[in-house]
């Protein structure tokens, strides 16, 4: 068997022939030789090259393969769900932080951070088996109560090329964030007690089987087999347009704040807000991309496609500010950016990237004219515009991914057939409104029964008095900025 030192001898052998001194060996002969010696070296190698791959080489190499690719892919999903986690601490903390007036940044915050804990919990208990255990088209089992059964080897039926606690971490952190966006309905004016146990079975009645329905193996809205598949590649509709509706269904619930609107009620930092909208931009990369469920060209297309979205959907809305209010404004321009994230979420595993500039531009647009006109005309207090921009802009989203879907992108049904209106398949924007209206219908149905429970049982919302106070002090005793030292 040859080894480097053995190829290292007949090199330095070799060169000792050719530029030898004795005149017995011409230049030919000097050749021949080489040759001979390394024909004399190789052959045993040339024999070994020759001979027919064993059958346990051949698996022995397919394994290598497969080793190397979950390796890849498992550090891109890690990866993507770590930059998830970011989306909420501190991307939204910060994001609704700096919206809300001084006496409220920590409780704001702290709702975001709650949810980081507690939806975990919840996901680890019984939360992820109700998403993604075989159950029915609604909801899943109990396979997988307490993490039974989710081990360190794939699941063919969602990612075949990661382990599944990569995959169940990483819906961990859809769950986590769905219901912490809701917290900016009922900003400066819920009881913190109350918001953790309404979030908490939030997660598990309306969030869960929602996940369930679209993603879940048998669900009624799966792309896979289900009866009314519905295109909803990072969350459209499991989690923006359920958050979105649930939270205008809390803020009418729980009724204005004190003093709105004749009060005015400025953001106390936008540049803490600022700060919290590049973060979630740039956390979207793994919400969107990280969807793709490996590091493959598809990761690479809902990757692009989502930072188009967002660029177009902040150009949008700042025109539409510019010729509304005569300027352009940071807190307008950051706002059309996660209104076109929010868009372009349902779609950015099945467009290209023209069709992703057209819907983060309509996305921006759309959000505008909730938040400066619809809010305005019915008066309904969403204190830092969650449904003006997660209702509406998933919304929209969800019905224009299937206008815009193509078979170039994702053959979701088969090399060839159809994906979206832009290929020929109108049907799919009847699947799109039944898969927005099921989301819609959930969340106005559950939202309420939640609310009225917890209500009856520990109250929502804080005296007028706390509120007056500011959630900090009332809630938990401290504030977020101390102007006195000793």
């Amino acid at each position: 068997m040859l080894n480097l030192y053995s190829f290292a001898e007949l090199f330095h052998f070799s060169q000792f022939v050719l530029s030898g001194d004795d005149m017995r060996l011409n230049r030919r002969t000097k050749a021949a030789t080489v040759l001979s010696i390394t024909l004399a070296f190789c052959a045993p190698l040339m024999a070994q090259a020759n001979a027919p791959a064993t059958q346990a080489q051949i698996d022995a190499l397919k394994q290598s393969i497969s080793n190397a690719q979950m390796a890849g892919d498992n550090a891109w999903m890690l990866m993507s769900a770590a930059l998830v986690l970011m989306m909420t601490g501190p991307g939204l903390a910060l994001f609704y932080g700096g919206l809300v007036r001084k006496k409220n940044i920590l409780a704001t915050m702290m709702q975001s951070f709650a949810m980081m804990g507690i939806v975990t919990v919840i996901w680890a208990v019984i939360g992820y088996s109700l998403a993604f255990a075989h159950g029915n088209w609604f909801i899943g089992g109990f396979d997988h109560i307490f993490l039974k059964g989710v081990s360190l080897t794939p699941n063919p039926d969602y990612a075949p090329t990661i382990p599944e606690q990569t995959y169940m971490v990483y819906q961990l952190m859809f769950a986590i964030i769905t219901p912490a966006l809701i917290t900016g309905a009922f900003a400066e004016r819920m009881k913190f007690s109350a918001m953790a146990v309404f979030l908490g079975l939030w997660s598990i009645v309306i969030y869960s089987p929602m996940a369930h329905m679209v993603w879940g193996v048998g669900g009624l809205l799966n792309t896979t087999g289900g009866k009314l598949p519905c295109f909803d590649f990072a969350g459209g509709t499991v989690v923006h347009v359920t958050s979105g509706v649930s939270a205008l269904v809390t803020a009418l619930y729980l009724g204005k704040r004190l003093g709105y609107p004749k009060t005015a009620m400025p953001p106390h930092s936008l540049v803490l807000s600022f700060i919290g909208a590049c973060m979630l931009w740039v956390g979207w990369f793994g919400f969107n991309a990280g969807s793709a469920l490996n590091a493959g060209p598809l990761a690479t297309s809902a990757f692009i496609n989502t930072h188009f979205a967002a660029a177009a959907a902040a150009i949008s809305w700042t025109l539409a500010e510019w010729l509304h209010n005569k300027q352009p404004t940071a807190l307008g321009a950051i706002s059309g950016a996660v209104a076109g994230l929010v868009a372009i979420t349902p779609a950015s595993g099945f467009v290209q990237p023209m069709s992703a500039l057209a819907i983060g531009f309509i996305g921006g647009a759309v959000c505008f004219l909730m938040v400066f006109k619809v809010k305005n005309w019915f008066g309904y207090d969403d204190s830092l515009d969650a449904f003006g921009v997660h209702g509406a802009g998933g919304t929209i989203g969800a019905l224009l991914t299937a206008i815009f879907a193509t078979k170039a992108i994702n053959a979701v049904y088969g090399e060839g057939k159809a994906t979206g209106v832009i290929d020929g398949n109108w049907h799919q924007l009847l699947n799109q409104s039944g898969g927005v209206a099921i989301a819609w219908l959930i969340s106005l149905v559950g939202t309420p029964i939640l609310l009225f429970l917890v209500d009856k049982t520990i109250g929502l919302r804080v005296s007028a008095q706390d509120e007056q106070i500011g959630l900090d002090q009332s809630q938990h005793g401290e504030s977020g900025y101390e102007y006195e030292t000793p």
